[in-house]
């Protein structure tokens, strides 16, 4: 048996044993994703995962709906938000407010300035794990 044969059979053992170890239900996958922004007056959706529409609240503040609920509301998130100016104005996304509301249905997320005061991005990145 050469190697390259070796090879190509240890890479297919490997990939049926991963294969039955990481399925949909792997809590290492993301159960929702999104990539959006405020652009125009209006939100774009450019690409998301089991998102059914994310609103803007307010300047900087927007809800995301889940297409299918988390079973309940101890999952975790992370966002990223992309500066909307190439003047060196940082955004982050955030939760800052006690009226910011985490659910099974729905997650406020919050885009801020550094100096914290709410603000839209024109690219904001939501991963949602459970």
């Amino acid at each position: 048996m050469s190697l390259a044969s070796r090879i190509s059979a240890l890479a297919s053992r490997v990939g049926l044993e991963v294969k039955t170890k990481i399925d949909a239900a792997h809590p290492g996958l993301a159960r929702a994703w999104v990539c959006f922004g405020y652009v125009g007056s209006q939100i774009v959706v450019r690409s998301s995962h089991n998102v059914s529409s994310v609103t803007r609240t307010a300047a900087g503040r927007y809800r995301v709906t889940f297409a299918t609920a988390m079973p309940d509301s101890n999952y975790c998130w992370t966002a990223l938000a992309r500066s909307s100016t190439n003047s060196g104005t940082q955004r982050i996304a955030i939760v800052r407010s006690s009226t910011d509301q985490k659910t099974a249905q729905f997650v406020d997320i919050s885009c801020a300035t550094t100096a914290a005061s709410f603000d839209d991005s024109s690219e904001i990145n939501l991963t949602v794990y459970r």
